[in-house]
């Protein structure tokens, strides 16, 4: 089992929460939380070396370093694991803001059992982007869910305890639907006389899922996936649960978590039902374009720094979904790509509102000014990652907005062309409220004179804020290395396999 360097995506984290348990002081907590995080990066590092090397070499199976321990075989459940491009890019992205949010969380209180849950919830995340069985899958899910409601109501600010309680219900909602779409998929996973399975490469090779089965199943998946994605009208729950939770949460929770929306939908309700996909995409279409303008315009509105990147984050998840659901090869390739962009601007957004709160300790806008003054390098840290969201050439934003926007365009009728208007207008929109922010908060007179005595970021801020900004600007500065990574997913002979074009 240990053979195979995906277990290791699991088995890392386990080792850290035993390590935890065994720590006394702030020192030994930090160290393990530092080393493990390290150590997280270098394993994606090397997964994403190896994977490539693999496809140059001429691998053409949909997964690599697939292998299958049985765990319950009366149920045909499996601990079967794999990665594809995806995969790989998600992981990546996922250890990269472990990392990062470990040195934002360096002065947290209780820090012993706030890291407990936090390595407890990206061991779920982690086990989800590699498990192939769909069973292990909704497993990780629920266990990268758990731990939010301790993290937002123990470790959160403001309303967290509604806050945490509200996300919780909304979700465990979603995983209700998705689980009934599950158990649906499992039982028509083989034709009759064979036996049932939850590996989805199984699945999808049997191709026994009726139509009239997908049409039926796939509205719960792709719903039970898209609130943890915060479609419309199923997104209420994330401003709250933002604005609440502490800085590392929020970057694992928009940075992380929230893709796991996305990837589950593409992963499950399309891949595995692709003409139910090509039939009932325009429902959902709809909803997610409503996501993606309705999450920008309520941007706009808002006066608290948390609950202005929550909407932010509603409406370029919304973008992911919208990307996902146009099921061509481009529009795809921009979805995954502004999931890794997503996830890497939110995260330091969050971080660095984490940092201004701390010395401020305001998050509304009208009370703050005049703060590049103060703190310089914080205030130039928030105009990138601004920048980053508006779609500035050169950061990741732009690359994967303009991947979206062309593929959603190469549909030729009406509907799909007017709805990808529509949602290319939320970039003026999103730089309405960038803009609107950058000039309050950091150019506008300074509102109280207590902030002209605060000081500017420490070492392990610095640490935190330099790695996301310069993934950032690597996704803007090299797209083609990552979209080599992702294409063969979305390669003509995968897409045959599944049915669409």
């Amino acid at each position: 089992m240990f053979s195979n360097i995906l277990i290791w995506f699991v088995v890392i984290p386990l080792l850290m929460l035993a390590g935890l348990a065994l720590c006394r002081d702030i020192k030994q907590i930090r160290a393990v939380a530092v080393a493990g995080s390290t150590a997280l990066v270098a394993l994606s590092v090397k997964l994403l070396v190896d994977y490539l090397a693999l496809r140059a070499a001429g691998a053409t199976a949909p997964m690599l370093f697939t292998d299958s321990w049985v765990w319950f075989a009366p149920l045909h459940i499996n601990l079967a694991v794999g990665v594809d491009g995806i995969s790989v890019a998600m992981i990546l992205l996922s250890s990269i803001i472990v990392f990062a949010g470990s040195f934002a969380s360096w002065t947290i209180p209780q820090p012993k059992a706030f890291f407990l849950w936090l390595i407890l919830l990206s061991t779920g995340v982690f086990g989800f982007f590699i498990s192939i069985d769909l069973f292990t899958m909704f497993m990780f899910y629920e266990v990268a869910l758990i731990p939010m409601y301790l993290l937002i109501g123990v470790w959160g600010s403001g309303r967290k305890e509604y806050s945490a309680m509200k996300l919780t219900l909304m979700l465990m909602g979603g995983s209700a639907f998705l689980m009934l779409g599950l158990i649906g998929i499992y039982y028509h996973s083989a034709p009759a006389g064979q036996p049932l399975t939850w590996n989805i490469l199984e699945i999808v090779r049997n191709g026994a899922i009726s139509h009239d089965w997908q049409c039926f199943l796939f509205p719960m998946t792709f719903v039970g996936f898209g609130v943890l994605g915060a479609m419309f009208p199923f997104h209420t729950w994330s401003p709250d649960g933002h604005a609440s939770a502490p800085t590392a949460v929020s970057m694992l929770h928009a940075g992380v978590l929230m893709k796991l929306g996305g990837y589950g939908c593409f992963r499950v309700a399309i891949y595995l039902m692709p003409q139910a996909a090509n039939e009932l995409a325009w429902i959902f279409l709809i909803l997610t374009g409503i996501s993606v303008v309705y999450g920008a315009f309520s941007a706009c509105v808002q006066t608290d720094l948390k609950y202005i990147n929550a909407y932010s984050s509603v409406s370029h998840c919304g973008l992911v979904l919208f990307a996902i659901l146009m099921l061509n090869t481009t529009a795809m390739t921009g979805a995954i790509m502004q999931m890794l962009s997503h996830g890497l601007m939110t995260a330091l957004f969050f971080a660095l509102i984490g940092m201004i709160y701390g010395r401020t300790h305001t998050r509304d806008i009208t009370k703050m000014g005049g703060l590049m003054r103060i703190m310089p390098y914080l205030s130039v840290c928030y105009v990138i990652a601004g920048m980053a969201s508006l779609g500035l050439p050169g950061l990741s934003g732009f690359v994967a907005e303009m991947t979206i926007f062309v593929g959603s365009f190469q549909h030729a009728d009406m509907f799909h062309r007017v709805f990808t208007i529509v949602a290319c207008c939320s970039i003026v929109i999103t730089a309405v409220y960038i803009l609107r922010v950058v000039g309050k908060l950091l150019f506008g007179p300074v509102q109280d004179p207590h902030h002209l005595e605060l000081t500017d970021a420490t070492w392990w801020e610095r640490f935190s804020t330099v790695t996301l900004i310069v993934c950032v600007a690597a996704i803007g500065c090299f797209p083609n290395f990552f979209n080599n990574l992702i294409r063969f997913t979305f390669s003509p002979d995968i897409f045959a396999v599944i049915g669409m074009n």
